[in-house]
């Protein structure tokens, strides 16, 4: 067996030493992931420092965050409102800023650790900027990796950053994987909830409308994420990051569903032994293990108790029923275009079955046909990624009037 080259994530014993007080930023602070580090910075103030927070088109909830915990600067990426947020902080002694490049140039700035939690494709650049000061970089946006990894992968290595998985099933293999000794891996094995619809026909599920696809009944998610959770995507993608960040080959990331959502993954080893890191639904839980790393913070997560849960199931998923897992295999076999498109077009049908656009059904519909429409060549660089994603969406929404429910 090949030894597997682990250069992207965080290995045991590096980064900054503990007891100092650590500069933040945050890079989507109003989402749920980022609503969820900003509670764990707050409950430990005297820990951290905010360099900067960022956030698309919530500039109240931007606002109300900046008044609370004073960063050196807050971004608005919707130019349009940098009026409102400019007003919100006056006298406040926090520089206001608006647009894309003022995101990306927030996440230049110096800090030591960078959560990076905007969701899509939109975090790309910003995470790269990043990416290229070096530090800490919290991962959080898994499109980034599917949308650029080879990109990616050559700056963290140009720069030195190191980057530590957030995803709750990252983290995990994160924490039980020996990244001393990678070439006793036999495979890894991430666990998928189901979402809501695990256990309904394809005729119940046609029929569900998007409030009913955002009740995820474990998670406290955003409203593409939990979708995403429902079409089984979100774990098609999580396969793509995970190729990327563990350098393992698709045939060797195995995905298993456990409705219970306590084991949030498992790495296999040759010798037999399985490994499986457990805990509370909490995205609290991963957050804190990369916001304190390579030590561990107190979060506050309610205490896993595994007598009172009782029982803990696994099962395959069912591919005829979630096609996204078998989209997203054959857009990781296809290289690296393919797995553009595949997010590409995925966020495009989203956005539309949220609008009332399309049916359920129609996501995975609208990626297939994205995909086996599109040239599969890959970028060479961040302009050529940046028009390949326009490229599929422009592809995905011609789709959309046909697939219409």
């Amino acid at each position: 067996m090949n030894r597997i080259d682990l250069p992207t994530v965080g290995r045991r014993g590096a980064g900054p030493l503990s007891g100092t007080r650590r500069r933040v930023t945050v890079l989507g602070s109003t989402g749920s992931v980022g609503q969820s580090t900003l509670d764990l910075i707050t409950r430990q103030r005297e820990a951290f420092e905010l360099v900067a927070l960022t956030a698309g088109t919530r500039v109240h909830a931007l606002v109300e965050q900046a008044r609370l915990l004073r960063p050196a600067v807050a971004v608005i990426a919707d130019e349009r409102l940098y009026r409102d947020l400019k007003e919100g902080l006056a006298g406040t002694g926090v520089e206001p800023a608006a647009g894309p490049a003022a995101v990306a140039e927030a996440g230049m700035r110096a800090a030591d650790w960078t959560m990076s939690a905007i969701v899509g494709s939109a975090g790309l650049e910003p995470t790269l900027a990043a990416i290229r000061r070096g530090g800490l970089v919290a991962f959080a946006n898994k499109e980034t990796l599917v949308c650029g990894g080879h990109l990616v992968l050559e700056e963290v290595r140009r720069h030195g950053a190191i980057l530590l998985p957030v995803d709750s099933e990252h983290n995990a293999i994160f924490q039980v994987l020996d990244s001393e000794r990678p070439e006793g891996i036999a495979k890894i094995i991430l666990t998928a909830s189901g979402g809501p619809f695990r256990t309904l026909s394809l005729a119940e599920m046609e029929r569900k409308t998007p409030a009913e696809a955002v009740a995820h009944p474990n998670w406290d998610m955003g409203a593409k994420i939990s979708v995403d959770s429902a079409t089984m995507m979100n774990k098609g993608l999580e396969l793509i990051e995970a190729h990327y960040l563990f350098g393992l080959p698709g045939e060797r990331i195995e995905v298993l569903v456990h409705p219970q959502s306590v084991v949030h993954s498992m790495v296999a080893y040759l010798d037999g032994s399985v490994l499986a890191q457990l805990g509370t639904p909490d995205m609290r839980t991963p957050i804190a293990h990369t916001l304190a790393w390579p030590g561990r913070m107190k979060a506050p997560v309610e205490t896993l108790d595994l007598a009172r849960i009782g029982q803990l199931t696994f099962e395959a998923p069912d591919p005829l029923r979630f096609p996204a897992l078998r989209l997203a295999r054959a857009a990781l076999t296809a290289g690296s275009r393919a797995a553009l498109v595949l997010n590409a077009a995925n966020e495009v049908a989203v956005a539309a079955f949220l609008a009332g656009r399309i049916g359920f059904l129609s996501i995975a519909r609208v990626v297939e046909e994205t995909l086996g429409a599109e040239p599969q060549e890959a970028p060479a660089d961040l302009d050529a990624v940046l028009e390949a994603d326009r490229s599929a969406r422009r592809r995905a929404e011609g789709l959309l009037d046909r697939l219409a429910a």
